[in-house]
C-alpha cells in the first residue's frame, strides 16, 4: 500500500543574518608610543616578525594603571571606519612579591 501525500508545504524560512555587534579585540605588547589622543603597542613573538598597532584614545577609554613608554599593556579595542579605538588599556606589570609573616 502506499500513500501520497499531496498539498503544499510551506517554504522553510530564509536565514536573516541580525545585525553584526562588533566584537571587542584584545592585543598585548609594549608601549612604544603614548599621547593623550593615541598609544602604539608593539608585540613580539620569538621567530616572527614585530607586529605594531596604533589605537586612538577617547573619553570613553578606560585605564587600569597608568601606561608609560615601555610598560606591557593589554588593550581591548573595537575596529571602526576610524581606525581601532582603546575601549580599556590594563597595564600588566610585574607582581608584587608575597608579603611575609
Amino acid at each position: 500500500m502506499l500513500l501520497a501525500v499531496t498539498g503544499s508545504y510551506p517554504a522553510p524560512a530564509q536565514d536573516v543574518a541580525p545585525e553584526v555587534q562588533q566584537q571587542d579585540q584584545f592585543f598585548t605588547g609594549t608601549v612604544t608610543a603614548l599621547t593623550e589622543t593615541s598609544v602604539t603597542v608593539t608585540r613580539t613573538v620569538l621567530g616572527k616578525d614585530s607586529t605594531v598597532r596604533s589605537f586612538v584614545i577617547t573619553p570613553e577609554t578606560h585605564f587600569e594603571g597608568k601606561p608609560k613608554v615601555k610598560s606591557k599593556v593589554t588593550v581591548r579595542y573595537m575596529s571602526g571606519d576610524a581606525g581601532d579605538r582603546a575601549v580599556r588599556i590594563i597595564v600588566r606589570g610585574a607582581t608584587p612579591p608575597p608579603k611575609k609573616t
